[in-house]
C-alpha cells in the first residue's frame, strides 16, 4: 500500500470513533496584481494561479473529513487591483479564523496587522521575499511557498556537487530580479562560493529576432566562467540566454537548471498522481503557486484530522510542534519551521524537460532536519515573535 495512503488510513481509524463533527471555513483572499510585461507569450500567467491548488486540496480534505464528520469549504474573494484588500481581509475574519493570503508581500504584513487578525491563521502562497520570514515575520503567517533564499541555496548546493566555483551573472533591472539576484549572491557566500562578473539587462531591443547576435556580444566580457546566473523573476530575457552565450557554459536561475517549489517535471513519490489530479481539474500543469496553496489547504485538513478542532490557535500550536508532518509527494514529510512558520520541503532542480535532483543534496547536513539547509535557519534569522 502506498504509504501515504497507509497513513491516511491509519488516521482515519484512529480518529473515527471519537471525531466530533466540525464545520470548517477557510478564506482564500487573493489580490490582482498586473503582470510583468514579457516578449514572449510561451508561458502565459494563468488567471486562476494558486486557486486550482487550493480547489484540489479541498477535494482531499473532504475526503478525509467525510470519514470522521469533518465539512470543509473555501471561500474565495478576488481584490481587484483598486481595491481594499485590507477591507476584504477584515471581512473574511469575520467569519473565520483560517486565511489564505494570495498577495504581495506588503499586503501580507497589513492583513496579519488587523486587530482581527491577532488570534487568526494566515498562510502565504505567494510572496517569497525574505524580510516575511526574518526581521519583519509575524506570529500569526505561516509560509507554504518557499523563499528566494530557499530557492538560492538549492542551486548553489547543486553547484558546490558539480564543484562550478567560478559564478557569473545576468541580472534585469526588475525590482523582483534584484531581490532574487541578492539571495543569490548570499547563498554564494553561505556555501563559501563567490559570484564574479555580473551585468544587468536593460536592452529593450525584440530579442527574439536579435537574442543570436545580442546575448553573445553582451556576455561575451563575463570572462570565463563555470555556470551563469540569471536573475530574471518573469523570464523575460532569460529564455533567449541558452546557447546564445559568448562561451559555451550552463546556464541557471530563471532558465535552463531552475529551483523550484514545483514543477510539471517531478514524477517521483507519488508526485505523478497529484500532477495527474491537477491538469484533470483545471486543464493546465501545477505550478509553484498553485502547490503553495494546495499545502496550505492540506495543512489545515492534516491539523483538523489530528486535533478534532477547528479553531486557528489549537491548528497553529500543533502545525509548529514536532508531531505535525505533511505528506506532499516531495519524498520527505514537510513540516514547519517553528521559529519563523517557513515550511520545510524539498526544492525540485529541473529543466524544461526533466527533474535533474531534489534538494537539499546529499552530503548537506543540519543537525536539526537537513531541510533546515534551505533558506534562513534558526541563528541566521531576526525573526522572534514566534518563540
Amino acid at each position: 500500500m502506498n504509504k501515504y495512503l497507509a497513513a491516511a488510513c491509519a488516521a482515519i481509524i484512529g480518529f473515527s470513533t471519537s471525531a466530533s463533527a466540525l464545520d470548517v471555513t477557510i478564506h482564500y483572499i487573493q489580490q490582482e496584481v498586473k503582470a510583468l510585461p514579457t516578449l514572449s507569450n510561451l508561458d502565459p500567467v494563468a488567471d486562476d494561479l494558486g486557486r486550482q491548488g487550493a480547489q484540489l486540496a479541498l477535494e482531499d480534505n473532504t475526503t478525509t473529513g467525510r470519514f470522521l464528520g469533518h465539512s470543509y469549504e473555501i471561500e474565495v474573494t478576488t481584490v481587484p487591483e483598486d481595491g481594499d484588500f485590507a477591507g476584504a481581509v477584515a471581512q473574511a475574519l469575520s467569519d473565520t479564523d483560517l486565511i489564505v493570503l494570495d498577495a504581495p508581500a506588503e499586503l501580507i504584513t497589513l492583513a496579519a496587522d488587523l486587530p482581527a487578525a491577532t488570534d487568526a491563521l494566515l498562510f502565504n502562497v505567494s510572496a517569497p521575499e525574505r524580510h516575511l520570514r526574518d526581521k519583519a515575520c509575524r506570529a500569526n503567517v505561516l509560509h507554504t511557498l518557499p523563499s528566494r533564499a530557499m530557492r538560492a541555496d538549492a542551486l548553489m548546493q547543486f553547484f558546490v556537487k558539480r564543484r562550478w566555483t567560478d559564478i557569473a551573472m545576468i541580472k534585469g533591472t526588475q525590482p523582483e530580479d534584484q531581490a532574487f539576484a541578492s539571495a543569490l549572491d548570499t547563498s554564494a557566500r553561505k556555501f563559501g562560493l563567490s559570484l564574479g562578473a555580473q551585468k544587468t539587462w536593460a536592452f529593450d531591443a525584440d530579442m527574439r529576432r536579435n537574442a543570436a547576435q545580442e546575448v553573445p556580444i553582451f556576455t561575451q566580457d563575463l570572462g570565463k566562467y563555470d555556470v551563469l546566473l540569471v536573475a530574471d523573476e518573469a523570464n523575460d530575457f532569460a529564455r533567449y540566454i541558452p546557447f546564445n552565450t559568448w562561451h559555451p557554459r550552463p546556464v541557471a536561475g530563471a532558465e535552463g537548471l531552475t529551483a523550484k517549489a514545483w514543477d510539471r517535471v517531478v514524477e517521483q513519490w507519488g508526485a505523478a498522481q497529484l500532477q495527474s489530479r491537477f491538469t484533470e481539474h483545471s486543464g493546465r500543469a501545477m505550478q509553484d503557486r498553485d502547490y503553495a496553496a494546495w499545502a496550505a489547504i492540506r495543512t489545515i485538513g492534516e491539523a483538523v484530522t489530528r486535533t478534532q478542532a477547528g479553531d486557528a490557535p489549537t491548528l497553529r500550536a500543533f502545525i509548529l510542534s514536532d508531531a505535525f508532518e505533511l505528506a506532499g509527494f516531495k519524498g520527505r514529510p514537510l513540516t514547519y519551521r517553528a521559529w519563523n512558520g517557513q515550511m520545510r520541503q524539498p526544492i525540485a532542480l529541473a529543466h524544461r524537460g526533466a527533474l535533474v535532483a531534489s534538494a537539499p543534496l546529499e552530503g548537506f547536513l543540519h543537525q536539526r532536519n537537513e531541510l533546515d539547509t534551505l533558506g534562513l535557519d534558526k541563528p541566521e534569522s531576526a525573526c522572534s515573535v514566534f518563540d
